[in-house]
């Protein structure tokens, strides 16, 4: 179990005190390493809390691609890693890492979207791309790890935990359909008990590029 968390601000830099602000309150999740990453623009954030089980000595996060036009940060386990690794090395990718989480970053880099067809596992991530300024985070099919998301005034914020979105400055309003519709358990799958702020169903996910959310 591990901590994610993305900050997008288009046309202004984010709010780095907000990402430690929601680090913190995923700290629990990642008792062994904290890392961040700024873009170049300084208008997209990414953060990480670490629980190390693979790769422990370098599979410090986020990760960043050959040419750094591409950021990710992971959490979960992806299944079959190795083989994956030994074939995009046959296509000319260089890794970092001997973690598992590095092959979405690569697939990623690849084929876009489309990657999501190659990764089976438990898993929840989020990329940057600095290319065409877009984030892409996505979700396992099953669901097994979280993903919450909130766009507040023009920012997007992308987190493992709802609390963390909170911290970093996403107002706390109840969602008074929702929580009825818990109590009756027919919740829709994007809903949370917040109005604010919405969960990436699983197996799908989300694209924020322009300050448009698809």
């Amino acid at each position: 179990m591990c901590g994610i968390f993305a900050i997008v601000s288009p046309g202004r830099r984010a709010s780095t005190e907000a990402l430690d602000r929601a680090l913190d309150r995923l700290a629990h999740r990642g008792p062994d390493d904290r890392g961040t990453w700024v873009s170049p623009r300084g208008d997209a954030l990414l953060g990480h809390t670490r629980l190390s089980i693979i790769d422990l000595v370098t599979g410090h996060q986020p990760l960043v691609n050959e040419d750094g036009s591409r950021a990710i940060v992971v959490n979960g386990e992806l299944y079959d890693h190795e083989r994956i690794r030994d074939d995009l090395e046959r296509h000319g990718h260089r890794f970092a890492t001997r973690s598992d989480s590095e092959i979405a970053l690569h697939l990623y880099e690849d084929h876009g979207a489309e990657s999501l067809r190659f990764l089976r596992g438990e898993f929840a991530f989020a990329v940057w791309n600095e290319r065409d300024r877009s984030l892409f985070a996505a979700r396992d099919r099953f669901g097994i790890k979280p993903l919450f998301y909130a766009l507040h005034a023009g920012t997007l914020y992308v987190s493992s935990e709802i609390k963390a979105i909170l911290a970093a400055g996403v107002p706390a309003r109840w969602d008074h359909d929702a929580v009825l519709q818990s109590l009756h358990v027919i919740m829709h799958r994007d809903r949370t008990l917040f109005a604010s702020v919405r969960q990436v169903p699983p197996g799908h996910y989300l694209l924020f590029k322009g300050g448009v959310l698809k």
